[in-house]
C-alpha cells in the first residue's frame, strides 16, 4: 500500500536501470536524470513523456544504441513491452546520438486501460552495431548444405540491420528473469554454477547474479529462452546470413548505395582478417585452453580489438551463438528440427571459430558453451 500511495503521490514513475559498461558496453547503456510525465492533450488523448540522458559518447549513426521501453500497470508485478508504432520523439528504437532524449508514448488510456498516472516504466539501451544494406560474400551453406527447406541458398544483398556488439550478458539476462521468471521460466539450476554462468534463484523467485560474473556471457539458454529475452526486448536472433555479413561485412562496408568503402577482406577467415587465431603468439578470441587467458568463458568484449568490420565483438569464439535459421531434413518431418549455431566456443580449436563452420542443435538443449545476440531488423534500406 505504500508503494502504492507513492506512485499514486508522483504521477508515473520511471524507473531506469544503470549499469556502468565494462568493456565494449557489456550491459545496458547508461542513461541518467529521467523525467517523466502525463501530459493531456485536446485531440489525441493523454500521452506519458518521458526524458533522459543517454550519456556514451560512443553512440553514433555506426554504432547506435537500441532503446526500449517497458511498463507495468499493477506496481510492477507484470511488464509488458511498450508497442514502438505507439511512441514518437528521438529516444526509442535506434538512437544515432548521445544527449537529452525525449519520447512521447500516445494512446495510454487505450494501451494501457488504466489511470495512465499509475504505470510504472523502465528503459534499457542496449550497444548495436549498424550493418548498412548491400551484398557480401557467403561461404557457408544453410544448414550445411543438408537443410531441405531451403532448396535454394539465401539471398546476399541483405537490408539494413542492426546488430547488438556484444553477447547478451549475465547480468542482462538477469534483469529480464527478474520481471518475468517468477515461476522459473527461462532459469535452470546449472546456470547457479559461477564457473560457466552465474544467475542464482534466490528463495523468493527472484534472480541475483553472482559476483563479478556480470559481464560474462550468459549461457545454459535454450533456443526458445534466447527467443523469449528477445522478444522482451522487441529483438530477434540474426539469420545464418546476417550472422555471416556480420563477421566478413559487405562488399562496401558503407554499403551498395554509396560504395565509398570497398571491404578489403570481403571473404575475411575470421572477424579479423585470415590470420589464426593464435597466429604468431597473439591471441584473438577465447578457444579451447588457458593460453588465450581464459580458462572457460570470457567477459563480452575482452577481444574488442579483434572485433569485425563493424565493431562487433566476439563472433569468434567465447559462446556458440543460436540463430534463426531451421536445420531440417527428412528425418524431421513434423518434428521441430535443429537450429543452427555459429561462431564456435571457448571449447572449440581455434579452426572451429571461423565464418563458415557451423554446428547444429535442438533448440530444446542448454549448454555451457551456448549463448546469443540480438538484431535489430529494417523492412527497406536507407
Amino acid at each position: 500500500m505504500a508503494r502504492q500511495r507513492r506512485l499514486r503521490s508522483i504521477g508515473v514513475c520511471a524507473v531506469i536501470w544503470l549499469a556502468l559498461c565494462a568493456g565494449a558496453e557489456a550491459r545496458w547503456l547508461p542513461t541518467h536524470d529521467v523525467k517523466v510525465r502525463v501530459e493531456h492533450t485536446e485531440l489525441g488523448g493523454p500521452r506519458v513523456a518521458v526524458e533522459y540522458e543517454l550519456t556514451d559518447p560512443n553512440i553514433s549513426p555506426e554504432s547506435p544504441a537500441y532503446v526500449f521501453l517497458r511498463y507495468s500497470r499493477d506496481f510492477g508485478d507484470n511488464w509488458q513491452l511498450v508497442p514502438m508504432d505507439a511512441l514518437q520523439g528521438n529516444g526509442f528504437d535506434i538512437v544515432e546520438r548521445p544527449g537529452r532524449k525525449e519520447v512521447f508514448w500516445w494512446g495510454t488510456d487505450q494501451t494501457v486501460a488504466t489511470d495512465p498516472e499509475q504505470i510504472e516504466v523502465r528503459v534499457r539501451a542496449i550497444a548495436m552495431a549498424r550493418i548498412p544494406a548491400g551484398r557480401f560474400v557467403m561461404k557457408a551453406l544453410p544448414g550445411g548444405g543438408r537443410d531441405e527447406s531451403r532448396k535454394t541458398g539465401p539471398d546476399t544483398n541483405l537490408p539494413l540491420y542492426f546488430m547488438a556488439k556484444c553477447e547478451t550478458t549475465v547480468a542482462m539476462y538477469a534483469d529480464y528473469l527478474n520481471e518475468v521468471g517468477g515461476d522459473g521460466a527461462g532459469w535452470n539450476p546449472r546456470m547457479a554454477r559461477a564457473d560457466r554462468c552465474g544467475i542464482v534463484q534466490e528463495s523468493n523467485h527472484t534472480y541475483s547474479v553472482a559476483p563479478g560474473r556480470e559481464d560474462y556471457p550468459v549461457t545454459y539458454v535454450s533456443w526458445y529462452d534466447a527467443m523469449g529475452f528477445l522478444r522482451w526486448c522487441g529483438l530477434r536472433l540474426p539469420t545464418e546470413a546476417e550472422w555471416e555479413k556480420a563477421v566478413r561485412g559487405g562488399l562496401y562496408l558503407d554499403g551498395d548505395q554509396t560504395r565509398a568503402q570497398p571491404n578489403p577482406k570481403p571473404e575475411r577467415r575470421y572477424p579479423w582478417g585470415d590470420e589464426a587465431p593464435d597466429e604468431g603468439g597473439v591471441y584473438r578470441c577465447n578457444f579451447d585452453g588457458e593460453d588465450d587467458g581464459f580458462e572457460r568463458l570470457a567477459p563480452v568484449g575482452r577481444f574488442g580489438k579483434f572485433a569485425s568490420p563493424y565493431g562487433i565483438c566476439d563472433l569468434a569464439g567465447n559462446v556458440a551463438e543460436w540463430t534463426l535459421d531451421w536445420y531440417s531434413t527428412s528425418y524431421h518431418v513434423g518434428l521441430d528440427g535443429f537450429r543452427t549455431v555459429r561462431g564456435g566456443s571457448w571449447m572449440a580449436v581455434p579452426e572451429g571459430c571461423d565464418a563458415v563452420t557451423g554446428a547444429t542443435q535442438l533448440p530444446l538443449q542448454e549448454s555451457s558453451i551456448m549463448g546469443f545476440r540480438g538484431v535489430r531488423a529494417t523492412a527497406t534500406a536507407p
